[in-house]
């Protein structure tokens, strides 16, 4: 089977374990890091453009967006993570990682997002709720401060709501979504990251 583009690009064979970098400035990055272990890849906590050199994948985690924002500005990250993604990088942000990646932060969601819009923390709830493109039945969502999509331009896909509110989306190779997976032990958005370089959920 022929190296696909990530490790073509990476100078590694396809029988090694794929590398995921893991936005880590804050917020719960180290859940996301043994869900990705439990599937027998690579996290890597990615602070600074260094660490974004060779990766096949990216996590955006929940967090504090303002926090996140500031230290994204702070260690310069901004322009790579741009170029991860016009590269064609899986990138998949959860939470606050949704409100990073779209219009009004990075840029490369061409979506609006309204923060805390279930409510601020005494509002946290939890959900079934089905996700197109994701087998095995309804994900068990985990709600915090979470967002949800107000507006979104034609390329963005909505895979899935809650009250008829877009809280998991896609466009291009990356996806987003508004709960937080890994505190449900979830792994099958990460299992989506890890199957193939340049598409995310339902091709491309």
């Amino acid at each position: 089977m022929p190296a696909t583009p990530a490790e073509t690009s990476n100078g590694r064979g396809p029988d090694r374990p794929r590398l995921v970098g893991i936005l880590a400035l804050q917020g719960d990055f180290e859940a996301h890091a043994k869900l990705v272990s439990s599937l027998g890849a690579d996290p890597r906590e990615v602070r600074t453009p260094a660490g974004l050199e060779g990766i096949d994948a990216l996590i955006i985690p929940g967090g504090e967006s303002t926090v996140m924002t500031l230290g994204i500005e702070r260690e310069g990250l901004a322009g790579p993570l741009r170029a991860l993604v016009d590269r064609g990088t899986p990138v998949l942000g959860t939470c606050a990682g949704m409100i990073i990646l779209d219009r009004e932060h990075l840029g490369v969601l061409d979506v609006r997002t309204q923060r805390n819009a279930f409510g601020r923390q005494v509002r946290s709830f939890e959900a079934d709720i089905e996700v197109q493109g994701v087998d095995g039945g309804p994900m068990h969502a985990v709600f915090i401060r979470a967002p949800w999509v107000t507006e979104h331009g034609p390329e963005v896909e909505i895979l899935g709501r809650v009250e008829g509110h877009p809280v998991a989306i896609r466009q291009g190779n990356v996806l987003a979504v508004s709960f937080h997976p890994e505190l449900a032990g979830d792994a099958r958005l990460h299992e989506l990251l890890l199957a193939a370089p340049n598409t995310i959920v339902g091709g491309g």
